[in-house]
């Protein structure tokens, strides 16, 4: 018996590079897309993706599904972007933290100022997030971000990774991590304010 799984598991962890583009080629978009926000670089990164799985074929060995292979080589693609882009940002902007901040705290009251002070969302009901509105307004929200910004925010919130592992991929110092976690939030917040709730 143990041998009829292992042969089922086997088969279904078989690759068939002239079935990827019918079976992955869409989730592996969605996944690219709302990491990247930008529609061409992610068609190019499935690409990339491909042929970096034909060119790898080799190393496959049936221990995961093909979607999950292919998956996990998109994954280090989009984080070779996140990984340019942030050297490009580090060496371009100065971060000057207490002068973006003055608008948004009282440091004096330590305290939100009024006009910047969190409101509720208005998306508390627990399918909230299904919400194909609010979803399309976050994209939004998310494009307008930095390129270092959405990397740090997406690889954090969106991928579970661990601030040492953000760090070491994106070559950024722990206290630049989290003046950039905490621009990024507080940069959604605005627009997500700005745009999502009502008045």
């Amino acid at each position: 018996m143990p041998s009829d799984n292992n042969e089922t598991l086997a088969i279904e962890n078989t690759i068939n590079p002239h079935l990827w583009v019918i079976k992955y080629a869409d989730y592996l978009y969605n996944y690219a897309i709302t990491r990247v926000n930008d529609e061409e670089q992610a068609r190019d990164l499935i690409q990339d993706t491909f042929l970096a799985a034909l060119n790898s074929m080799n190393k496959f060995e049936g221990k995961c599904s093909e979607r999950t292979w292919l998956t996990s080589i998109l994954k280090n693609k989009v984080i070779d972007v996140y990984r340019k882009n942030s050297v490009a940002f580090i060496k371009n902007k100065v971060i000057d933290q207490e002068e973006e901040e003055h608008d948004y705290f009282n440091h004096e009251y330590g305290n939100w100022n009024i006009e910047y002070r969190p409101k509720e969302f208005g998306i508390e009901q627990s399918d909230a997030l299904e919400n194909k509105e609010f979803q399309h307004i976050l994209k939004l929200c998310m494009k307008k971000l930095p390129s270092l910004w959405l990397a740090v925010f997406t690889m954090k919130h969106m991928d579970d990774e661990t601030t040492e592992k953000i760090c070491k991929e994106l070559k950024v110092s722990s206290s630049n991590f989290w003046v950039v976690i905490h621009r990024a939030k507080v940069n959604l917040r605005a627009c997500l304010q700005k745009n999502w709730i009502q008045t």
